[in-house]
């Protein structure tokens, strides 16, 4: 790459805010410093096999799992970039149970962030690549250091949505309703620079399905039969799809954001309201896709029109191609046995 060529996230991001003449600054630095986050976290996740870092902390969280180290590492990293510059009016993360306010001897701002601190954290063991999910809000209420109704908004009053992926690289890929970007680490220089302006899923993506078929028996009759057509399993799809599944959520979206295909957390008798979290998943997940020319829901209705009731509140989720996703929402709504059809089969 040659140098006229190079451009870093942070060349990005105040040149988008320049779009907007009476922008504070305020909006862009928070994503500044969730991207120095990153690196930190980042720089924990690749010698995670070298410190003492793996392995659990004897805890359980809000969502009755066993925390991990580098989950509380990363939580924590999170906190204390964003805490201090009166940036925010609060943060809500998958590892606590409540609004986490501002530390009272440093002022607030206007916006707030959810964030999972370490999606997939399960993998981390066994070296498959994890990640952060985060999303920004506009403060809502009247409360002078703000409260859990800044945390707790539907995905469309989000203003910015992104999720770093830690894996053979470092990339942080992002939305403030502008385009999807993804900027990759360059650790040399320990800069994050553009690697994938104007990111779009394929419209007709690669035929791929991701979802825990150890599940299968839970499923209800709907999502047993997709997966059953996706798999060649009846004789009207002569195409089958291809079964691709991590068991990290940001690694399956962005294979499937790059080239297309469907990631599905349906619900089952176990979670009749889904394992995944709205907030700190779904809806900053939903923003990307959205963005990109994908769709999200939760079987039926758009996840970003969902209004949350609970910070971690949890729903089905259904994200990729549009037409994948449609066709998911066709089987989940048919009550016969009649297998909806897909174009171009």
């Amino acid at each position: 790459m040659s140098s006229k060529g190079i451009i870093t996230i942070e060349r990005h991001i105040i040149e988008a805010e320049r779009q907007f003449p009476e922008a504070t600054g305020a909006f862009s630095n928070i994503l500044y410093d969730i991207a120095f986050a990153a690196k930190m976290i980042g720089k924990e996740v690749r010698r995670a096999g070298l410190a003492d870092v793996l392995g659990y902390t004897g805890e359980v969280n809000v969502q009755g799992e066993e925390v991990r180290k580098l989950d509380e590492y990363a939580h924590e990293v999170l906190f204390k970039a964003l805490d201090h510059t009166g940036h925010l009016c609060g943060m809500a993360s998958e590892e606590v149970e409540d609004f986490i306010p501002i530390p009272d001897r440093f002022p607030t701002g206007n916006y707030s962030v959810v964030f999972d601190p370490l999606d997939g954290s399960s993998n981390i063991d066994a070296n498959v690549s994890v990640g952060t999910i985060f999303s920004v809000q506009r403060k809502v209420s009247d409360h002078p250091r703000g409260c859990v109704d800044d945390c707790l908004q539907p995905g469309y009053k989000q203003v910015a949505a992104g999720y770093v992926v830690y894996g053979s690289s470092t990339m942080l890929v992002y939305t403030t309703g502008n385009g999807v970007h993804g900027f990759t680490l360059e650790p040399s220089i320990g800069e994050f620079l553009l690697s994938h302006p104007h990111m779009c899923i394929p419209e007709k993506g690669q035929r791929i399905y991701s979802v825990n078929e150890g599940n299968y028996s839970r499923w209800s009759a709907g999502q047993r039969r997709m997966v059953d057509w996706m798999k060649g399993a009846t004789p009207d799809n002569p195409r089958p799809f291809s079964s691709r599944y991590i068991g990290s959520l940001v690694a399956d979206f962005h294979r499937n954001l790059l080239y297309g295909g469907l990631f599905m957390y349906p619900a089952d008798v176990k979670n009749p309201n889904g394992k995944l979290r709205l907030l700190y998943e779904a809806a900053p997940l939903a923003m990307i896709v959205e963005h990109a020319g994908g769709k999200a829901t939760d079987g039926q209705r758009r996840i970003m029109e969902i209004e949350p009731e609970s910070l971690h509140q949890r729903t089905p989720l259904f994200i990729g191609t549009s037409e994948y996703v449609d066709l998911a929402a066709r089987f989940l709504a048919e009550e016969t046995v009649e297998e909806p059809a897909l174009a171009g089969v």
